[in-house]
């Protein structure tokens, strides 16, 4: 799972996961997006729900007159291939290079460098 959500898109879909109803309907998307500032046509959006669910991130079922989604594809798990194909393309893979990088710019806050050694001592079992 290497598809690319546009940023919109991922709007989309930071939407349904934080949903926390097992389905999705599309009024309450629409009223989301607005709530966000980010107003959406509804054409637009037709579109670009019939987007992700070609990508295979979403699937929807009809009931009546409206359409109910449901993430096909956990947030975890795209934030996991995100982040994995940001490691391959910018620091060849390397996690130190990343983590590196992110304390020579100066980019972390006092607090998340102390957790991120936190967890870098515990290891995996402090996930």
């Amino acid at each position: 799972m290497a598809q690319q959500l546009s940023d919109t898109e991922l709007e989309i879909m930071k939407i349904v996961w934080g949903d926390p109803s097992e389905v999705t309907l599309f009024s309450y998307i629409m009223d989301a997006l607005a709530a966000k500032g980010r107003p959406c046509q509804k054409n637009t959006l037709i579109v670009l729900l019939s987007r992700l669910m070609n990508k295979g991130f979403l699937r929807a079922k009809k009931i009546g007159r409206r359409n109910e989604y449901m993430a096909l594809v956990s947030e975890s798990a795209y934030q996991t291939a995100q982040t994995k194909d940001f490691l391959d393309k910018l620091y060849e893979g390397s996690a130190k290079g990343l983590v590196a990088g992110l304390i020579a710019g100066d980019l972390l806050t006092d607090e998340e460098y102390a957790e991120l050694k936190k967890l870098l001592e515990k290891g995996k079992e402090g996930l």
